[in-house]
C-alpha cells in the first residue's frame, strides 16, 4: 500500500511538453523545409538494440550505436529510444543469455552527439535503479540534450535479469506505484517527501534544474488494469508495447488500435483527467523487404508503401508517435526505411 500523500495529474503546459503531441515546432527534413510543410502523420522513431546478437554471434558496440543515432537523424526520423534490460534470456530451446549495454549511459552519451531528435528510455526498469537517483539522472541528461529527453518507466517483466542482478521482482507494480509517486513529485515540483513500503526520500530536492521546469516528460509503458490507471494519473505519455494486442479483434488491426484507446480513454475518465491531455505510442515491430521477416514476431512487412500505409493507420487510431524496431537492425535498414519516411513526408 502506498504510504504518502497522493499527487494530482500535472498538465505539462504546451512549452515543456514532447514535440509529438504539445505543439513544439517541426524539426528539419531538409534546408527550407519542415514536417509541418510536409504533413507527415505522426512522429516516427528508432528502437535501438544495443546488445549481443546470439544469432549472429555479433555485439553491437558504441561505434555501431553511434552510427546507426547519426544516420537516423539526418534521413529523418524524429527520436532514438533505447531499451532498458540487464541481460535477456529469450527461453528458446538452446538459447543462451544476452547482454545488453546500460540504458542510461548509452542515453547520456546520445545527447551529447545529436542535435534534433528527441531521446528516450522504452522503457527503464523502476525496479534497478532508486526513484529518486533515477529521476536526477533523467534531469541531468536532459540538461546535456537541451531539452530532448523522453523519460520512459515501467515496472519490468524479465524475471532472469532481477534474478541475475540481485533485485527483488515480487510486488512490480506496487514498487512502481511508488516509484513514479517520487519520480512524478520530484520532476513536476522540484522537491518530495514520501514514505513508502518501498520507496522513502525526505525533503528531497531537485537541484540544479534542467532546461525544462518540470523535467522531462514521464512516458509509462503498461497495458494492465493498475498500470492504465497510474499511466492516466501519472504519465504525459502512454506507450502500447511491441507485443501487445486485444483479444478477439486482428492484431494490430486499425480496430485493434481503436480497442486501446477505448482503454485508455477509460482509465483516464476514472482517474478525472481529460483523455486528450495524454498522448499516446505504440512501438512497431518493421522487417523491410532486404531481410528476411522475423518468424512468430507478427511485424509490419512489405513494400515501403505497404509500411507507410500501416503507419497512417496508427495515426488514424490516434497515436501521435511509433518506436520503430526493424528488420535489419543495421545502418543498410535504416536507409531502406528512409523511403518510408519521404511516403509520410509527403502525404
Amino acid at each position: 500500500m502506498v504510504q504518502g500523500p497522493l499527487l494530482p495529474v500535472v498538465v505539462v503546459p504546451t512549452e515543456e511538453r514532447p514535440h509529438e503531441s504539445l505543439g513544439w515546432p517541426r524539426t528539419q527534413v531538409s534546408e527550407g523545409m519542415t514536417r509541418s510543410d510536409c504533413g507527415r502523420p505522426l512522429r516516427v522513431g528508432l528502437f535501438l538494440t544495443p546488445m549481443e546478437n546470439q544469432a549472429s554471434g555479433t555485439t553491437t558496440r558504441w561505434r555501431d550505436v553511434l552510427a546507426m543515432a547519426k544516420r537516423a537523424e539526418a534521413v529523418g526520423f524524429d527520436s532514438l529510444w533505447l531499451p532498458d534490460h540487464l541481460i535477456v534470456q529469450w527461453g528458446w530451446e538452446g538459447s543462451e543469455p544476452e547482454g545488453v549495454w546500460e540504458g542510461f549511459s548509452l542515453l547520456a552519451a546520445l545527447a551529447a552527439v545529436t542535435e534534433r531528435v528527441e531521446l528516450g528510455t522504452l522503457v527503464a526498469c523502476t525496479g534497478f535503479r532508486n526513484p529518486a537517483l533515477l529521476a536526477k539522472m533523467a534531469d541531468t541528461i536532459d540538461e546535456i540534450s537541451g531539452g530532448r529527453v523522453v523519460l520512459g518507466i515501467g515496472a519490468g517483466w524479465h524475471e532472469p535479469e532481477f534474478r541475475a542482478f540481485g533485485y527483488p521482482f515480487d510486488h512490480r507494480v506496487s514498487r512502481f506505484d511508488e516509484a513514479v509517486t517520487i519520480i512524478h513529485g520530484l520532476l513536476k515540483q522540484g522537491q518530495m517527501t514520501f514514505n513508502g513500503r518501498y520507496y522513502q526520500v525526505r525533503d528531497c530536492e531537485l537541484r540544479p534544474r534542467g532546461p525544462r521546469q518540470q523535467g522531462p516528460p514521464v512516458l509509462i509503458g503498461g497495458s494492465g488494469p493498475r498500470m492504465l490507471g497510474l499511466a492516466a494519473r501519472y504519465a504525459d505519455i502512454w506507450n502500447r508495447d511491441f507485443d501487445v494486442w486485444n483479444p478477439g479483434v486482428t492484431l494490430y488491426s486499425e480496430e485493434d488500435l481503436r480497442a486501446w484507446k477505448l482503454r485508455i480513454d477509460a482509465a483516464c475518465v476514472q482517474q478525472g483527467r481529460d483523455p486528450a491531455t495524454l498522448s499516446r505510442t505504440a512501438g512497431v515491430l518493421v522487417d523491410m523487404p532486404i531481410a528476411p521477416r522475423r518468424e512468430g514476431w507478427n511485424a509490419l512487412a512489405g513494400s515501403p508503401e505497404e509500411v507507410a500505409e500501416g503507419l497512417r493507420g496508427y495515426a488514424r487510431a490516434g497515436f501521435t508517435h511509433v518506436q520503430i524496431w526493424l528488420e535489419p537492425s543495421t545502418l543498410e535498414g535504416v536507409e531502406a526505411f528512409a523511403e518510408v519516411l519521404e511516403l509520410l513526408d509527403h502525404d
